[in-house]
């Protein structure tokens, strides 16, 4: 009899802890999830810290516990997410592209459009004229050009000769970034949006010449 009460006893309290350890695993599970994002978040702010950072100081005057201050992180996270200043500075560079944008453009709509765009303010939009002062400093300093070059061959020449396609497509997809490039630094030094018929002139001239840098010679004879 004292043996049954004993094993009585114990699956009694087998039963009464059985729904503690689920609850205890289900608990488990939830915490990893925030912790999840939390990382997410903080490797992110990272990322936008380093970005507005190269883009006031450039890369040899921006310093990590400066970048870190800004996000609100410990600089020792730096090199767990990233490894360290050139590789963060390189996925900074890497994020100042979005090719999903450049895929999305309309072949009929995209010459005027840009024109249109390029007779604006460049602090239409804060964003992408951070990213592209970024991009600027990056060019000019001998230690991050050749990085620079990298980031512009995966992120921005790539998707732009796929969206041109046909025959002789890197070289037109090389021709229209320069010149992409090239009217957004005149629009950055203007500093204010064209008015009247300056701009009418601008914009009709410009779509012009966009239309004959995205247009195939071989496919319209």
């Amino acid at each position: 009899m004292a043996m049954k009460a004993c094993r009585w006893s114990s699956l009694r309290g087998l039963e009464a802890a059985t729904p503690l350890m689920s609850e205890a695993a289900t608990l488990s599970r939830g915490a990893i999830a925030p912790r999840r994002r939390d990382a997410e978040a903080t490797r992110a702010a990272i990322l936008e810290a380093a970005k507005a950072q190269f883009a006031r100081l450039g890369y040899d005057r921006a310093g990590l516990r400066d970048i870190a201050s800004e996000a609100g992180a410990d600089v020792s996270l730096i090199k767990r997410y990233f490894g360290g200043k050139e590789a963060l500075f390189l996925e900074a560079l890497r994020a100042s592209f979005r090719p999903d944008r450049l895929r999305q453009w309309n072949r009929a709509t995209f010459p005027r459009e840009i024109a249109t765009m390029m007779a604006d303010n460049a602090h239409a939009n804060e964003e992408r004229a951070h990213s592209f002062q970024f991009l600027l400093r990056a060019a000019t300093s001998p230690t991050t050009a050749p990085l620079l070059n990298v980031a512009i061959q995966e992120r921005f020449l790539a998707p732009i000769r796929d969206w041109l396609g046909g025959e002789d497509a890197p070289a037109r997809a090389r021709v229209l970034a320069a010149a992409f490039i090239g009217f957004l630094v005149e629009r950055l030094i203007r500093d204010q949006p064209l008015v009247g018929r300056e701009r009418d002139v601008f914009i009709e001239r410009a779509t012009a010449l966009f239309e004959a840098l995205v247009s195939n010679d071989a496919d319209d004879a």
